[in-house]
C-alpha cells in the first residue's frame, strides 16, 4: 500500500518543527501521512507528552532506538526505517532537523530510490567537530525538496552547488508551533509551581556531548549556575544525559546549592518558562530560534552557531565553550522584548512579552 508522504522523526525539536506541517497536509486533504518515531527520545517527557500537547496523533510506528553511540544509534534507526518503507513504499520520506534519525531516514530512503524532502535544511555551523553538522549536510546533499527557514540557508545550499529549483523558502515551523502554544504555555504560569515570579528568574539548559562530557568543563559551568543563582533564580531543567554525568562527578545535589533542578518539562511548561524568563542560557540550537522569536535575551555556550540570523538580530550571545563568561550575563540582560514573533521565523521591531 502506496502512502503519499511519510514523515520520520526522532527527538523533540523533530516535533515542533513537523506538526505544522502534517496539519497543513491534512488541511488541503492529502490525507494522514505515515508517521514514524524512532525512539531516539524515549523518555516519556522528551516524545509522547511532546506530541500530545502539540496535537499530533500517535506515531504509526515506533522503532524504539533508543540511546548509544552515533554509529549504533544510527545504524538500528536506519534498519527500522529501511524496513517500515520496504513495506509501505511512500512516494516522499520528510526528514526534519539535524538528528541521528535526520540522517538516517535520508540514507534509508534515498537508497531505495524514494525521493527525500529535507525540512530545515541548509543549516550550517562551519563546525565539523559537531555530529549534527555532518547530519545537515548529508541530509542535504540527498534531497530533492529542500525546505529553508531562513534566506542564509537557501544561500548556503546555493553556494554548495545545489539545484536552486529544489530550493524552497518556507520559513520556521517550529515558530509556528510557538506561536500557536506560547498563550496557552504562558497562562498555565508554570512558574508558580516552582515559586518563583515571572520575568525575575533565568533558565538553563545543558546537553550537549562537547560541554557535558568534558568533566572540568561540566564542573566549571556549574560553579557559575551556581554563583549565578545567588543573584537571581535559576531553572535548570537537566537533560538525562547531562544528570547521568552530573552524577557520576558527585554533582547529583544542585538544588543544596541554589539551583532550581527539575526532571525534562513538557513542551508547554518549558515554552511557558522561556517566555518569562529574564534570559536564557543554553547549547541548544532550537533555544536560540525560539528565545529570539520571544523576544528573551540568550546566551549560547558554544563557539559558533547554525543560526546566525539570532546573531544578526542581537538577540543571541555566543560565550564560547568558556564558562567564566557566565559571569557576564546579569549586566548583559535585561527584562523586556528586543524581538517579537513573526510567521517567517525572523524577529521584528519589540513589542510586549506574553503574559
Amino acid at each position: 500500500m502506496e502512502t503519499t508522504v511519510c514523515f520520520v522523526v526522532g527527538a523533540r525539536p523533530n516535533f515542533m518543527k513537523t506538526a505544522p506541517v502534517l496539519r497543513a497536509l491534512v488541511e488541503r486533504g492529502a490525507g494522514r501521512p505515515l508517521l514514524v518515531h524512532t525512539g531516539q527520545h524515549y523518555d516519556p517527557e522528551m516524545s509522547e507528552v511532546f506530541l500530545e500537547q502539540l496535537g499530533i496523533e500517535p506515531p504509526d510506528v515506533v522503532l524504539g532506538v533508543g540511546s548509544g553511540t552515533h554509529a549504533a544509534q544510527t545504524a538500528r534507526a536506519l534498519i527500522g526505517i529501511e524496513n517500515v518503507l520496504l513495506e509501505r513504499r511512500p512516494a516522499l520520506v520528510v526528514a526534519p532537523g539535524d538528528v541521528n534519525s535526520t540522517l538516517a531516514a535520508a540514507l534509508a530512503a534515498v537508497k531505495l530510490g524514494i525521493p527525500v524532502c529535507h525540512l530545515e535544511a541548509g543549516l550550517r555551523s562551519g563546525d565539523r567537530s559537531m555530529p549534527e553538522e555532518h547530519n545537515r549536510v548529508v541530509a542535504d546533499h540527498v534531497s530533492s525538496l529542500l525546505l529553508t527557514h531562513s534566506e542564509n540557508a537557501s544561500e548556503n545550499l546555493i553556494r554548495e552547488g545545489l539545484d536552486p529549483s529544489a530550493i524552497h523558502l518556507v520559513g520556521n515551523t517550529m515558530i509556528d508551533s510557538l506561536l500557536e502554544h506560547v498563550g496557552a504555555a504562558v497562562a498555565a504560569r508554570p512558574w508558580e509551581k516552582l515559586g518563583i515570579e515571572p520575568d525575575a528568574f533565568g533558565l538553563a539548559t545543558l546537553h550537549r556531548p562537547s560541554l557535558v562530557d568534558e568533566p572540568a568543563l561540566l564542573r566549571a559551568t556549574v560553579d557559575a549556575l551556581i554563583e549565578l543563582a545567588r543573584q537571581r533564580p535559576v531553572v535548570f531543567p537537566a537533560h538525562p544525559r547531562t544528570s547521568e554525568r552530573l552524577e557520576s562527578l558527585g554533582l547529583g545535589d544542585l538544588e543544596a546549592k541554589g539551583l532550581i533542578v527539575t526532571p525534562p518539562l513538557d513542551y508547554l511548561a518549558f515554552l511557558g518558562l522561556e517566555a518569562r524568563a529574564a534570559f536564557v542560557l543554553t547549547d541548544s540550537g532550537g533555544v536560540q530560534e525560539e528565545t529570539s522569536a520571544l523576544g528573551v535575551p540568550c546566551f549560547t555556550l558554544r563557539s559558533t552557531t547554525e543560526r546566525p540570523v539570532t546573531i544578526e538580530l542581537g538577540t543571541n550571545t555566543l560565550l564560547g565553550l568558556d564558562p567564566g563568561r557566565i559571569r557576564e550575563i546579569p549586566r548583559c540582560s535585561t527584562n523586556g522584548s528586543s524581538a517579537s514573533p513573526s510567521r517567517s521565523g525572523t524577529a521584528t521591531p519589540a513589542r510586549a512579552r506574553p503574559t
